[in-house]
């Protein structure tokens, strides 16, 4: 994955050398070059100067092309808007900003960015939020609850939605099919091209995605 990381503290840091260590394409912005130094001597990723708000800016880091963006400057008001912009202005797939005041991350949870407070926050929670190419996030319900959307793998096409149910982890909510969604009961069979919205506890998160690969 192509990943845009912006705010090169401890956090950013930290996530460029987790990310970069599952081959994923990272390019770091900040505007204080002296950030950089936090990195690690092998990081052959891309490194930009500048006002993460700067559209040139979100350009030179070719924001356009990028699989998913995190924001984790030092700034909620900042991390906020920049995930604005890259879902809205430059529909990037996947963006996750860090968000220190707990009430602004409900209501940004409610505009469908995903958002992760310092109390939550932890470098594998970020790249699971953005890793799992089969789940598109939703929403969070909480700290521990997602809710996320992913089309019907071919494997699963005839067979009921209680083969993804998992009591206590993962059920299948609704799914949408020919434009329209419906609540789904425990028999309804999958059928191709369909959407399907699920309600995922955030540990299984990965046992679901290989489930939909295969």
């Amino acid at each position: 994955m192509r990943i845009i990381i912006l705010g090169c503290g401890r956090v950013g840091a930290g996530l460029v050398q987790h990310l970069s260590l599952h081959g994923h394409e990272i390019t770091i912005v900040d505007s204080d070059p002296s950030g950089f130094a936090r990195l690690a001597p092998g990081f052959h990723g891309r490194m930009i100067v500048g006002d993460v708000l700067d559209r040139q800016v979100l350009l030179e880091a070719q924001i356009e092309r990028s699989d998913a963006l995190v924001a984790v400057t030092t700034s909620d008001d900042v991390n906020i808007v920049v995930a604005r912009l890259a879902r809205l202005i430059f529909r990037v797939p996947r963006v996750v900003a860090r968000v220190y005041d707990p009430p602004k991350a409900e209501i940004y949870h409610r505009l469908g960015i995903q958002t992760v407070t310092t109390t939550a926050w932890t470098i594998n929670r970020i790249s699971e939020l953005i890793s799992y190419s089969e789940l598109e996030p939703i929403a969070n319900v909480g700290d521990q609850v997602e809710i996320v959307a992913a089309s019907a793998p071919p494997l699963l096409v005839g067979q009921p939605i209680s083969r993804l149910t998992h009591p206590g982890e993962s059920r299948v909510v609704a799914i949408s099919r020919s434009g329209k969604t419906f609540l789904p009961q425990s028999g309804t069979l999958i059928e191709a091209g369909d959407l399907l919205h699920l309600v995922v506890i955030s540990a299984a998160l990965g046992r679901v995605a290989a489930q939909l690969r295969h």
